[in-house]
């Protein structure tokens, strides 16, 4: 077989900063988190958790188009059981499970996102 252009082997090799380029994404992210109120801490904190136990393989937080009940019915089940912990410093249980539904959706995008390894190339 004949190659009539020259194919460097170090060019078959994966990019041997992608992981490093991960672990600074995830520094900055925890930077970040640093930063946040600590009823918000909070919430995130629990919002991990919940992360944490649908984090598997088949997982439904995994699928194409997640189903948009089940993930209304995780942050509902989040604000029931924070909302006896939060302080008189949130407007309304409304304003809270919109925060939980965000801080969710972030969590999982960012764990689909590691899942698939995306990239910003």
């Amino acid at each position: 077989m004949y190659y009539d252009e020259f194919f460097p082997f170090y060019a078959a090799y994966a990019d041997p900063l992608l992981y490093e380029r991960e672990n600074i994404q995830e520094k900055e992210f925890a930077l970040m988190k640093s930063w946040y109120p600590e009823s918000v801490r909070r919430l995130q904190e629990r919002v991990e958790q919940e992360c944490q136990l649908l984090d598997y393989e088949g997982s439904r937080i995994y699928d194409e188009y997640p189903d948009r009940w089940m993930l209304r019915r995780m942050c509902r089940d989040i604000r029931e059981t924070e909302e006896n912990t939060m302080e008189a410093q949130m407007v309304s249980s409304g304003k809270l499970e919109e925060l939980i539904e965000v801080l969710l959706y972030q969590e999982i995008s960012r764990r689909r996102c590691r899942r698939r390894r995306c990239r910003g190339y």
